[in-house]
């Protein structure tokens, strides 16, 4: 029998990867990328730094190159392959991306009409104009209903789909007003693929309508109409317009349409997947989601990509400050805990591409690197607050800024480019300790993505920060190979995921131990950065900050002795 792959689409923020995938071995025989053309980097900026936008004839176009690329090379690499021999496409996204379609499921932004309307674009995760939105949400389901604000930690968000829309209505009203419907990029692309973008036929996933659109099936769906009249009576109006087909990843919404397969070169009529967020598509690729299935017997580990944090569990705890508490969110049958920073690789990248430290070739992720590893854990004296682009979990709080403190006028790139890492690992400790103050204990994390993959020094500094071992999945496009594993089992490659993750997914042989030295220093630093947490993020919390300058001091001159 031919060997038989499957396709992984996984859209980010900048770009679009395809990668081809053996379904018998999970080996990767082809990749390509393509960055959006539409922005700067795929993103529509604009003088407003909390609107960020994209355009979905992007996610069309990135679908179209990087299928045909990937089967281009494929065809060199691999003797006598054949698109043919591909039996699926499984879709991992961003999220909450939003955009605003037409009766037929079509952008709004593809009418001449609104083809130069920001509002009319997709509103990519990390546009946070609805912060005023998000915050009465909130408001009034703590007064109304509870019971939403319990399975999405506590807080509504300006980074989801109910603020997004809100605050379309209100300050692009014309937008809102000709839009049939609202629909997350994770349903637009297998819908745009499979032929089912109209009203009647489209298919949405739990995990974006769960964590984002506060979906339920226990109460009956979405937010109920009555709740959202009282945000504004459009919101219940366009509720009834929202489909009611909301399945999990071990479904298709469809068949690869003729036009689809003659413009990429696939076979018409292979199946494509249930459409998820990448960090989920992530944990299925890294083979940890298999783990929960018995997962009242032995450790529950957590994984991290891309700066988002997940838990797949058949255990259900109401965990405050989480982006979600979704049953079948990652694999049916189970919990999916999502928590997440809101810039981990964005904030190294800030100081590299904005701040450009010695210029050049000298202020690289590469030189900054190479002075770092020369630094001890509380040799530079610093402490930062990884809140560049806001706070994700646990404050949820948008309004938030970076902080760098203990900078003298001989404080080096190096040594900040360190400091930011180190913050982003103590915002991952606190999202850690949050679980296991809810009962959810956790030894060791896998990680995935270009830095797990890249970047030793930050898997150091994570386990040395965390006090836990940290282990690399052995792909290092963990969210695309998830989504191929979500192809191959839907094209029936595999009976169920649990068979497909065993075939198909790895740990590198690699594992970064916790040195015990620079854990007791960074307990130190921890202790200093959660007082700077809670004064700055928390009403009240805190205390008196007069001891955290000299207490850097005093760590700073005994590492250097």
């Amino acid at each position: 029998m031919p060997t038989q792959y499957s396709i992984g689409l996984d859209y980010g923020t900048n770009s679009v990867r395809c990668l081809i995938v053996n379904v018998a071995n999970g080996a990767e025989v082809a990749a390509a990328v393509w960055t959006y053309a539409h922005g700067t980097q795929g993103v529509v900026l604009a003088r407003d730094p909390n609107l960020a936008r994209q355009h979905p004839a992007d996610y069309v176009k990135g679908a179209e190159v990087t299928i045909k690329q990937a089967l281009a090379t494929a065809k060199k690499t691999v003797k006598g392959f054949s698109p043919a021999q591909v039996i699926g496409i499984g879709v991992d996204t961003t999220g909450s991306t939003p955009l605003p379609v037409d009766k037929q499921g079509q952008p709004l932004v593809f009418q001449k009409k609104f083809a130069n309307h920001p509002a009319a674009l997709a509103w990519l995760w990390k546009d946070h104009t609805s912060v005023n939105e998000a915050a009465e949400i909130t408001t009034l389901a703590r007064k109304l209903r509870p019971q939403y604000l319990a399975k999405c930690g506590g807080t509504y968000s300006s980074e989801w789909f109910w603020s997004k829309l809100l605050h379309c209505l209100r300050t692009a009203p014309e937008v809102f007003n000709a839009a049939h419907a609202w629909v997350e990029l994770a349903d637009f692309v297998p819908a745009s693929l499979t032929g089912t973008e109209h009203p009647s036929k489209f298919i949405a996933g739990v995990c974006a309508a769960g964590h984002k659109a506060m979906w339920n099936a226990k109460w009956g769906g979405y937010p109920d109409a009555q709740f959202l009249s009282k945000l504004n009576p459009k919101l219940a109006q366009l509720r009834a317009r929202l489909t009611p087909r909301v399945h999990t990843i071990d479904r298709a919404v469809g068949r690869l349409t003729a036009a689809w397969a003659k413009r990429t070169g696939l076979t018409a009529g292979i199946p494509v997947a249930v459409g998820a967020f990448d960090c989920h598509l992530g944990a299925v690729g890294s083979g940890q989601a298999r783990l929960r299935q018995h997962v009242q017997k032995q450790p529950v580990r957590r994984r991290v990509a891309r700066g988002r944090n997940l838990l797949n569990t058949s255990k259900l705890a109401d965990v405050p400050g989480l982006c979600g508490i979704v049953d079948g969110s990652v694999l049916p049958g189970y919990f999916g805990l999502e928590a997440g920073q809101s810039a981990v690789g964005d904030l190294f990248n800030w100081l590299v591409n904005y701040v450009q430290p010695g210029g050049g070739k000298a202020g690289s992720h590469e030189e900054l690197t190479k002075g770092a590893l020369k630094l001890q854990a509380g040799e530079s004296g610093l402490l930062a607050l990884d809140w560049n682009n806001g706070n994700r979990t646990i404050l949820v709080d948008q309004r938030l800024t970076g902080l760098l403190v203990g900078q003298t006028l001989y404080t080096t790139p190096a040594e900040i480019y360190r400091a930011l890492i180190e913050a982003t690992a103590f915002g991952a400790l606190t999202i850690i300790n949050r679980f296991e103050e809810y009962g959810v204990k956790i030894n060791q994390v896998v990680n995935c993505g270009g830095i797990a993959d890249k970047s030793p020094l930050v898997m150091q500094i994570y386990a040395d920060v965390t006090g836990r071992p940290m282990k690399v999945s052995r792909s290092a496009q963990t969210c695309a190979l998830g989504s191929a594993i979500a192809a191959a089992v839907i094209a029936g490659a595999h009976k169920d995921y649990a068979t497909a993750q065993k075939k198909m997914t790895g740990l590198k042989p690699t594992v970064y131990k916790p040195n015990a030295k620079a854990h007791a220093t960074y307990k130190e630093l921890y202790a200093l950065y959660k007082q700077l947490h809670d004064a700055f993020g928390t009403q009240g919390g805190g205390g008196n900050l007069y001891r955290v300058m000299k207490k850097l001091i005093e760590v700073r001159s005994r590492m250097r002795k």
